[in-house]
């Protein structure tokens, strides 16, 4: 077995080969830009990782691997634009650093890279490795337009936001555990069982980004504490608050909201308050650890021997304490 730490660094250089045998022109530039801007590249690892579990060669899903990471890049130049953002991984942010006509068209690009990397698999599983991919790709998509939704509406749910981070963040770690599996030959039960683990890790992942933008170090967390707060962003933090607070504390909540007349220091901090005086942090750590027993379960049950699972209990474990 592989540790995952080993797979992000077999995939990081498997990128960068990649990355310098793509075409020069305007039309690429912004492609190989947004790769040299790093990241983890968990979604990859990841793949590789499910590979590895099930038995299979992982240099059989190396291609496939940067194919998903492409697809990932791509929706973070799109959701640049869409979110106008200036920055991305501390630099400035593709269409920043053109235009947005070059990170749309950039990005269309990287969508068909994709495709053409994931098609690189034995033909037999190719029609089971594309419908995943192409599912996958739809529910990010899907996700997207819920989170936009979102912005304009009063009414969310606590319910509709978790089926927006689903669709949003969870279905591609679960998609490219998932097709890591069909590469290495896994059986039906198993990789409905791997995609549900991905599934619910990625919940967990999401509720503990949440957290961290209210609760976390700015120093390990790596972008502004309390950026969502001053985006008035409908995280769980909040919709709980709306949910659990009294007449008192939705009038506070909603001041708090409306912003007039305080700085946005202020508005931070006497958000955080309110949210200590109703429990929101200890209610989202519980339902974070409901959602990791839930994918724990899962990675149980696949039919596998144990000790090759223990690469992706310490993921899942250290998803849940990470800082950044």
């Amino acid at each position: 077995m592989h540790t995952l730490s080993d797979l992000q660094s077999l995939i990081s250089q498997e990128i960068d080969r990649y990355v310098k045998e793509i075409k020069h022109g305007t039309l690429y530039e912004p492609v190989k830009y947004i790769f040299d801007l790093g990241g983890k590249r968990m979604r990859p690892a990841l793949m590789l990782s499910a590979c590895d579990l099930f038995g299979g060669d992982i240099r059989d899903a190396v291609d496939p691997a940067i194919g998903v990471e492409v697809f990932h890049n791509f929706t973070l130049m799109h959701d640049d634009i869409m979110d106008e953002a200036p920055l991305r991984r501390g630099e400035k942010s593709v269409h920043t650093h053109w235009n947005t006509n070059n990170a749309i068209l950039s990005g269309d690009v990287m969508f068909v890279m994709g495709y053409q990397l994931m098609c690189k698999v034995r033909h037999e599983i190719l029609p089971d490795v594309l419908a995943v991919f192409s599912k996958t790709a739809i529910e990010v998509c899907e996700g997207q337009q819920l989170d936009m939704d979102f912005e304009e509406r009063d009414d969310v749910t606590i319910g509709e936001y978790i089926e927006m981070i689903r669709l949003k963040t969870s279905v591609l770690l679960a998609g490219s555990l998932q097709i890591g599996g069909i590469i290495a030959g896994a059986g039906r039960e198993d990789l409905d069982r791997i995609y549900r683990f991905g599934e619910q890790i990625g919940i967990a992942f999401q509720l503990r980004d949440d957290l961290l933008d209210v609760y976390g170090d700015a120093s390990k967390f790596g972008k502004q504490v309390g950026g969502d707060i001053l985006a008035n962003k409908k995280t769980y933090l909040l919709l709980k608050a709306l949910e659990n607070a009294g007449d008192s504390e939705r009038s506070r909540l909603n001041g708090l909201l409306d912003g007039k007349g305080i700085t946005p220091e202020e508005k931070v901090s006497a958000t955080i308050d309110l949210y200590n005086e109703l429990g929101i942090r200890e209610a989202t750590e519980k339902v974070m650890q409901d959602y990791f027993e839930n994918a724990m379960e899962e990675l149980q049950a696949l039919n596998v021997p144990q000790d090759r699972k223990s690469e992706l209990t310490q993921f899942a474990e250290l998803l849940l304490v990470r800082e950044s």
